[in-house]
């Protein structure tokens, strides 16, 4: 990660990581660039270090083939529109809950949650030795949100279209976090820092999958943008054990999100790879019972899709 945007991270150390999405009310959205144009197709900080409960072998990790991250019909975890009939259906025709914008809104909304869902799991910190600060949140956050967008894109148009809520969703709940940590005089300049921030990390990851990029780029791109901290190009012999494992997830979830179909994706009814010690695979989640945190997910998200709107502050998720 280039030295300025290390400082920038630093001084922006103490917001709070992103583990919900804040209330929309009174915010009015700012049109920035579109990722389309940069991206090529092809919190309270925690400082303590968190529990080493989860025992794990990298070597064996993302090493299995890639499969559908689409949730099945009978997943508990599905976000579905609700099919109201007679007048309730025509109210809300009227009230353009059935348009296209409205139906991209909500989609954009349950896909910026199941980034966040993943990006929240204590999980991904355990497995791959990272402190939970807000630069490691905030670095998985991008490597996530270009996960998505890329998918996305490659559907065309549509795509990018959809692609560009999710973006703009995700630029409100990094401002709201960021005034919400009582940046107000300076935050154009750190809004405007995060986001050279996610450009560069988003170009520099699509440029590693390049068909001519060699397998050594992911790993030292991965490296640079989510665990340097000294401004250094390459991992060290201690880090690159789990830098690598790093990179196999992330082309791992580039096949297993290129294996799911456009519905799930635009609907936001997938979830990444669990990372969880014996964990079931995404596509045989049948049957499993919920925990309380996804039994809030599934109900406040159902009925915030009901409406139509962005949902509140929730402090848990998957």
């Amino acid at each position: 990660m280039l030295p300025r945007c290390t400082r920038a991270l630093t001084h922006l150390s103490k917001l709070p990581s992103f583990t919900s999405l804040e209330s929309a009310k009174g915010f009015t959205t700012i049109r920035r660039r579109s990722y389309a144009a940069v991206a090529p197709a092809a919190a309270d900080s925690i400082h303590n270090s968190l529990p080493t409960k989860l025992s794990v072998n990298l070597d064996k990790m993302f090493r299995s083939k890639p499969c559908s991250l689409a949730l099945p019909p009978d997943s508990p975890l599905r976000v579905e529109d609700p099919k109201y009939e007679g007048l309730k259906r025509i109210v809300l025709k009227l009230m353009l809950f059935y348009s296209k914008q409205s139906r991209s809104i909500r989609g954009a909304n349950v896909i910026y949650r199941r980034v966040l869902s993943q990006v929240d799991k204590p999980a991904i910190y355990e497995v791959f030795n990272l402190e939970k600060t807000f630069q490691t949140s905030f670095s998985l956050l991008v490597l996530h949100m270009w996960l998505c967008l890329r998918r996305l894109k490659a559907d065309g148009k549509e795509g990018v279209e959809l692609g560009q809520y999710v973006y703009e969703i995700y630029n409100h709940d990094v401002e709201l976090r960021v005034s919400k940590a009582g940046v107000n005089l300076l935050l154009t300049k750190w809004m405007k820092e995060l986001e050279k921030i996610f450009y560069g990390n988003i170009v520099a990851y699509d440029a590693a999958l390049l068909p001519e990029a060699t397998r050594e780029e992911l790993t030292e791109v991965i490296w640079r943008n989510i665990f340097s901290d000294d401004g250094t190009s390459k991992p060290d012999a201690a880090a690159l054990h789990t830098v690598q494992a790093m990179e196999r997830y992330v082309r791992r979830e580039v096949s297993c999100l290129s294996l799911t179909d456009k519905e799930a994706m635009f609907s936001g009814n997938f979830m990444f790879t669990p990372l969880e010690s014996r964990s079931p695979d995404p596509v045989q989640r049948k049957g499993r019972k919920m925990d309380e945190a996804e039994q809030l997910f599934a109900s406040i998200s159902l009925f915030y899709t009901a409406l139509g709107v962005m949902e509140p502050e929730i402090d848990a998720f998957l």
